[in-house]
């Protein structure tokens, strides 16, 4: 893989890139250093949509540089924010399983650098109708449910009756970006990674709490008339500025093509 901003040079291992930026030195407990990840087509697809299979990544679209280079930034936080679709989709088996660290080297990393041997889980829910995936269990893992103040009281009650703790960060019943982030902080998580869809990048990036943005672009047109792309609200304003921080180039990935690696940041202020 070639890199081209800043200082360009002929080659990088796409192996360890993502680990050399110590994201989890990068947060502290008052501010914790909270990073999203997306994989892109070139008119801006994220994911298509349809009757049958509901909401997919096309597999042509994937590759297994953005795969490994996703489970590094996994491999960095102590905490994850998901959603209740994903949950969802995972009970049906209609996605893969990515809440854990299962890559025996990245394990290793994560307990050389001090992190548990697994990152908490926050699902973030509005209709909290979903299930726990067996391997949250199997896995000793931390999790909490993240919604609204007028979310259903009997979802409420069921969840808290089977020890999940329920965290309010909204007024409404949608879950909010700083009120989340505030929360999360308070409870001692200094490294968030956000694996949740366009609508928590949404609200993130409005409440201006996020830190970081990794997108990856495959050099390809999928169009499709029903699909997912990065933002779900209205229009932004100056919190939809972005920082060019690095680029990189992969040549022939996806065969026949190839795709960019890149690195944004933006000015973050807890609220």
């Amino acid at each position: 893989m070639q890199k081209i901003y800043p200082d360009p040079c002929e080659k990088v291992s796409i192996k360890g890139l993502y680990l050399a930026h110590q994201l989890h030195k990068q947060g502290t407990i008052g501010s914790p250093f909270v990073y999203a990840n997306f994989l892109s087509s070139l008119d801006g697809r994220i994911a298509l949509e349809d009757a049958v299979q509901g909401t997919y990544i096309p597999k042509h679209i994937t590759t297994v540089s953005d795969f490994g280079l996703f489970m590094e930034l996994h491999a960095q936080a102590d905490c994850l924010i998901t959603h209740g679709g994903y949950m969802r989709a995972l009970g049906e088996k209609r996605l893969g399983n990515i809440l854990q660290v299962r890559n025996d080297d990245l394990v290793e990393w994560r307990r050389n650098n001090g992190l548990k041997p697994q990152p908490a889980v926050i699902i973030a829910s509005a209709s909290l109708d979903f299930p726990l995936h067996n391997s949250l269990h199997e896995q000793a893992q931390t999790v909490y449910i993240a919604t609204g103040s007028n979310a259903d009281p009997e979802r409420i009650r069921y969840w808290q009756d089977l020890g999940v703790p329920v965290l309010f960060t909204g007024e409404d019943r949608m879950v909010r970006g700083a009120p989340l982030i505030h929360q999360l902080s308070g409870l001692g998580y200094k490294t968030i990674y956000l694996i949740a869809g366009p609508q928590m990048l949404d609200t993130v990036i409005r409440d201006k709490q996020l830190s970081r943005l990794y997108l990856t672009i495959t050099h390809q047109l999928i169009g499709g008339k029903d699909f997912r792309t990065l933002l779900t609200g209205a229009m932004l304003g100056p919190e939809g500025n972005l920082m060019l921080e690095a680029l990189y180039y992969e040549q022939n990935s996806p065969p026949g093509s190839g795709q960019f690696f890149i690195q944004f940041g933006l000015e973050r202020l807890i609220q």
